[in-house]
């Protein structure tokens, strides 16, 4: 197991305790044994630092100890695996690392729909709880702008009166099925978090399990699964529960029974809105025919460039287009692609009997990357 002396000096992590995409960093920082210092964004170098160096205002950054700067949960999990971390999050096998990357994308992008819903909706069963966690965060005057423009964007997540009810019904299902999976294994892929556990626990935790009406409901209906948000968000692995466990991921690229509900229900929640936004990007891409290297949309803090008219659980909604989207699943695309026809063939199956083969954008004549950290379109020449 490496060592986590070169990480001994403290990196300085740019985030809120209410954030989902802070909490994803913040539990993988602790996993490692990663020193940092956590300061909001009330804090001066970040308004006259952080800012000008990213190009808007968003979260989390980490600063280095060397004054490097990385900006977004994908990336910095990505920095300190390329360095070497006590506990690796990519599975060992392939078909393994594009589930991990799709329950991945089912956290930190389908489920901003319950994150959103649970904190914004039953405002008034837990507003002393939120306003002041955005005000100790942002000061009280940001904090009431802040918030104002959280509760704008339940339109576009596809947050309605017809939709709350399947909203609902998805989490309490959610729970139910993660339940008998932490009863028997203490990371969804195993011995140890993976990618997948880090893009679950952003709106598990976060929001869902921090938050009073839903993180009530976890406890009373789910202890396993809260105790899983216990476990993520401790230093290590902390699993006293699991003692003869190991921390090794599942050996010869298996799943255990436990976990093909929690696919099958990810699979019946992102289609068919994740196909039509593809195709949306794909009509947007022919339509617009951006050059190599240029930003997703006009102003950096930007990150819709338009909305479908979908369905989730078989009831209408309107969803707002993230490229974003593509940055996060291209790299299940890129472990297919690394792999010879055999393989390929094998994994492309494993896809299938779970119903996950369409989550991989495939050939689509264009990608996106990031560019001085901002999302861009990669046309290839």
């Amino acid at each position: 197991m490496p060592q986590t002396q070169a990480f001994a000096d403290p990196l300085i992590l740019y985030g809120v305790p209410h954030s989902l995409y802070t909490g994803v960093v913040r539990c993988y920082l602790r996993t490692q044994g990663i020193a940092y210092i956590e300061r909001p964004t009330s804090h001066p170098d970040f308004a006259q630092r952080i800012m000008p160096a990213i190009g808007r205002s968003i979260i989390p950054v980490v600063e280095l100890p060397d004054g490097r700067i990385i900006q977004d949960s994908i990336d910095i999990i990505d920095h300190f695996e390329h360095a070497g971390v006590p506990w690796s999050a990519w599975p060992d096998g392939p078909l393994q690392r594009v589930l991990a990357i799709i329950v991945q994308y089912y956290g930190s992008q389908a489920m901003l729909r319950h994150a959103m819903h649970y904190r914004w909706s039953y405002l008034d069963k837990q507003e002393a709880f939120l306003r002041d966690a955005f005000a100790a965060g942002s000061g009280h005057e940001m904090a009431e702008k802040i918030m104002a423009r959280m509760q704008s964007y339940l339109p576009q997540l596809g947050v309605t009166e017809a939709s709350i009810p399947v909203i609902e019904q998805s989490f309490e299902s959610l729970l139910d099925i993660l339940e008998p999976h932490f009863r028997e294994h203490p990371y969804l892929f195993g011995g140890r978090p993976s990618v997948a556990d880090y893009g679950l626990i952003g709106p598990m935790f976060a929001h869902l399990g921090r938050d009073p009406v839903p993180s009530d409901l976890m406890k009373r209906r789910a202890p396993r699964v809260f105790r899983w948000v216990e476990r993520m968000t401790a230093p290590r692995l902390d699993a006293p529960e699991f003692t003869q466990y190991g921390t090794d991921y599942y050996t010869n690229d298996t799943l255990p029974e436990t976990l093909t509900p929690l696919l099958a229900h990810i699979a019946e929640e992102i289609f068919p809105e994740l196909t039509s936004k593809l195709v949306f990007m794909d009509d947007h891409v022919n339509q617009w025919q951006p050059a190599d290297g240029q930003p997703v949309s006009d102003k950096p803090h930007q990150r819709y460039i338009g909305a479908i008219e979908t369905q989730f659980r078989g009831v209408p909604v309107t969803a707002g287009v993230q490229p974003y989207l593509l940055y996060l699943l291209r790299r299940a695309d890129a472990v297919l692609q690394s792999l010879d026809e055999t393989e390929q063939s094998r994994v492309l199956a494993g896809l299938q009997r779970h119903g996950l083969d369409r989550a991989l954008p495939g050939q689509r004549g264009y990608s996106v990357g990031r560019r001085n950290h901002i999302e861009v379109w990669e046309i290839p020449g």
